[in-house]
This record gives structure tokens, sequence and C-alpha cells, in this order.
């Protein structure tokens, strides 16, 4: 693990998928990341590449061939390399090698960089394709999971994401059978004045899914309304909100390029919803940001 600081924030990131697995408040002395206990959710933040979600049974195909690959690709299983460091930044590296070549016939240079900034986190990544012949299909995205409530005293159904500015926002949901995504049925969420409460049994459906870039700016606030923390994501077409269990004091916010399969999709990868593409020898960049308040 690697930590970064500031006079605002300390960051700590594990090699194990490049995943925040901390980011302090030291002004106000208080953890914002979830702590990972497996007894809720394994992980803190990690990211999604080359597939955000899960592709259909698991399988998807390229070429006429048939890959297994499971939910949300590899990467938050693979050991980065540290590529740069500094005492508020840091530059990790994945290639692809021989096993990801058995599920994921592809050549890649995945690169995430982390850098404090007063009190905020910016995330970049940059995807390269290396290979002179061939294009590259991927997806990637964000998985930060924040705490919430933040006080012991505190229950999570009292507290609320705000979305700026919104009064309501459409969403499809997953198809929990196929554990695939349902296109056929857009439903709408209302807001009060950008607010959602964190209600029990509101995630009994597993996750919103948010299309069209509808949202570009979230944030996690206590019983009193006034935000915590927020993410900044503007202009990524698809966006996340999930949580374990009503009992899970964490919520995730999730910024995503991809999605995980339509329900009953068996078509080959480059007609994937959400799929990006490069040309042999392009590059593609993206970056978010997570304000501390």
């Amino acid at each position: 693990m690697v930590t970064l600081r500031n006079e605002y924030l300390e960051a700590v990131i594990e090699d194990m998928g490049a995943q925040l697995c901390s980011l302090k408040d030291l002004k106000k002395n208080r953890e914002l990341i979830w702590e990972g206990n497996p007894a809720h959710w394994k992980y803190h933040a990690p990211v999604l590449f080359p597939f955000v979600g899960m592709v259909n049974g698991k399988q998807y195909r390229y070429k006429g061939t048939t890959y297994t690959i499971g939910q949300h690709g590899f990467a938050r299983e693979r050991a980065f390399c540290l590529a740069e460091k500094t005492e508020t930044s840091a530059k990790y590296v994945l290639e692809a090698d021989e096993k990801t070549r058995e599920i994921y016939p592809f050549d890649f240079r995945f690169e995430v960089t982390q850098e404090l900034v007063e009190n905020r986190l910016l995330i970049s990544w940059d995807v390269v394709n290396p290979s002179e012949t061939e294009p590259l299909y991927f997806s990637v995205g964000a998985h930060p999971a924040f705490r919430v409530p933040l006080e012991e005293t505190a229950k999570k159904s009292d507290c609320y994401v705000l979305f700026p500015g919104k009064e309501r926002l459409s969403y499809i949901l997953v198809d929990l059978e196929k554990v695939a995504a349902n296109p056929d049925k857009v439903y709408n969420m209302e807001l009060e004045n950008g607010y959602l409460q964190l209600k029990d049994h509101l995630f009994d459906i597993d996750t919103f899914i948010f299309e069209d870039a509808q949202i570009e700016e979230a944030s996690v606030c206590g019983p009193d309304r006034k935000p915590y923390v927020t993410l900044r994501c503007a202009g990524f077409p698809y966006f996340g909100l999930w949580t374990k269990s009503d009992a899970a004091p964490f919520v995730c916010l999730e910024p995503w390029y991809g999605r995980l399969d339509d329900r009953d999709f068996t078509g080959e990868l480059p007609e994937k919803k959400g799929i990006l593409h490069l040309e042999p020898g392009k590059s593609f960049h993206a970056s978010y940001e997570i304000e501390v308040l």
C-alpha cells in the first residue's frame, strides 16, 4: 500500500486493483471510505475493467469465440505496478499478459492515477491500445463506497444522497434472475429539491442504473442534509447507485463508461451496450473527483 497526504486529506491505495482503501478528512478526523468488512462487502472502491457489471451468463463473444469472465472484469483482482509516486500522487499500471488474454483477447495498457489537490482526490484513467493491427473493446467504471452514516448515533435510513439541481431522474433496473439490465421499463425517481432519502428497502431492487449522462455530481449527506463528500463525474454516460443491504453502512456512487449487458443479449462484443472502441495506437482518457467537505 502507498499513502498520499497533504494538509487536508490522507489517501491509502493498495496495489491490488489500484484500489482506494481509505480517504481521511484530516481537518475533522474522520474516514470517508467503507472499511471493506466482508460481513457486508469486502471491497472499498474497486476499479471496474475491462467490463462494468456482468456479461450475460458470464460469457461474451468476439470474432466467433466465446470467452468466460466474471462480474466487473478482472482488474479489481489483479496487482497493478506502481509506476510513479510523489507525496500527493500515485500512478498504477496494468498491462495485458498471458493470463488476461485467456479471458480477454486484447493487448492493453491501463493506467490509474490518483492525486490529492487540497480537499479533493482526483482520479484519472488512461487506456492505451498498443496493438498495431487490432482494435480494443472495453468498459471502465468506478465503484467507491462511502461511509453512511458517519456518526454512530445516526441511522443510514435518515441520511441522503443529493443530486444538485435535479427534481427527477430516470433509471432502469437489473433483472435479478438473469443478472442483466432490463431496458424495457424506464422508471422515474422523484427527488425533493435534489435529495433522495436512503430509506429502508430502497435498494431491494439492487442497483439504480442512470443512463444518458444524467448525473454529473452527487453528494452523500447526513440527517442534517449537509453534504460531507461529493463525487463529480461530468461526461460519464452511466451512473450506478447501490448498497449491499439496509444494514451495510455505506452507499456506492458509481460513474461508468459502459454497463452490464441487456438481458438476452447474445451479440458480439462490438455490439454490446455502451462498449468503448479504440483503434490501434489510440488512447482513452477519463477522470472524476471526490471532494471532502
